[in-house]
């Protein structure tokens, strides 16, 4: 038996076929749609196209969205980046594809994946923050994911870390979040060029490139400090596409947050993440597999 999981991204939703040991034995990926009922048909065909193309049976389905997800319903509530609201997700796809479906936030499902078989595998209680167009966080206490009372809890992106900072994006009515100071997005807008452009010119010693990385690493830190006096998990574990900065962000980040954070709080590990962009994918697999235990 194997179980697809799906990472639905701003730009591009991906899928593995994913065997019990977490191995993966086929992959696919499509550009995302922009409206909500055209992405959940896309999803739908990519997991069909999988199912097809499978080795063993697909005996379950997970899907990781960008959204705030009910974890009583299976609904959407809200998402901050893509066009879906109070969509049945679970019930959608269970009956377009007459199979089991879970469903999870996008950066829940990949911090589960880096806390079973990632870079936080045996460090215990965990916080992950995924840096990309924006910040998406998850939370992992005693192996499980932490949700909040209703299921939309842990929107670590949408902490604020300056008061007074600018808009946050898309459907977020705040200002100041760490996803507006410390993304992908953030970085190229402070530097006017694409983060990917930031990154090279750092690695060639450029100052402006290395002033405007490591505030996004200091704007990281304060955001750490805090969710260290709140959670004080046993590590941090640092992923999505602007981490492809590394040291230039994440050295800033451990300095800030050492000198922020309470002292007995100020010990976690602060790591890169270790299953780059198939952590989304494979952590959805991973509730699919849940699923199945769960349900016999």
């Amino acid at each position: 038996m194997v179980v697809v999981g799906v990472d639905v991204g701003g730009t591009k939703i991906a899928g593995e076929v994913v065997a019990r040991d977490c191995s993966s034995l086929a992959s696919a990926d499509l550009p995302t749609p922009v409206h909500g009922p055209e992405l959940l048909e896309a999803v739908a065909g990519l997991v069909e196209r999988l199912r097809a193309g499978s080795p063993e049976p697909v005996v379950a389905v997970g899907v990781g969205i960008p959204s705030l997800i009910d974890s009583r319903t299976g609904r959407v509530a809200m998402s901050a980046n893509v066009d879906l609201a109070d969509v049945d997700v679970v019930g959608i796809l269970g009956a377009r594809l007459g199979l089991p479906v879970a469903v999870d936030n996008d950066a829940n499902v990949a911090a589960l994946a880096e806390s079973r078989i990632g870079a936080g595998r045996g460090r215990g209680d965990i916080v992950m923050l995924t840096l990309g167009t924006g910040v998406g966080g998850g939370v992992i206490v005693d192996g499980r994911i932490f949700h909040g009372g209703s299921g939309t809890g842990a929107e670590l992106g949408h902490m604020v870390v300056q008061a007074d900072g600018p808009p946050c994006q898309r459907n977020c009515p705040n200002h100041g979040c760490l996803e507006t100071m410390a993304s992908g997005t953030a970085i190229a807008r402070d530097a006017g060029m694409p983060a990917e452009e930031v990154v090279r010119l750092a690695t060639a010693g450029d100052p402006n490139a290395l002033e405007v990385l490591a505030r996004s690493g200091r704007y990281l830190g304060v955001g750490l400090a805090s969710l260290a006096n709140i959670f004080n998990p046993d590590a941090f574990v640092i992923g999505g596409g602007a981490a492809a900065a590394g040291e230039f962000v994440l050295g800033p980040a451990r300095a800030e947050y050492r000198a922020r954070a309470l002292p007995p709080n100020a010990q976690a590990d602060v790591l890169p993440a270790a299953l780059g962009p198939a952590a989304g994918a494979i952590g959805a697999a991973l509730i699919a597999w849940d699923l199945v235990d769960r349900d016999g």
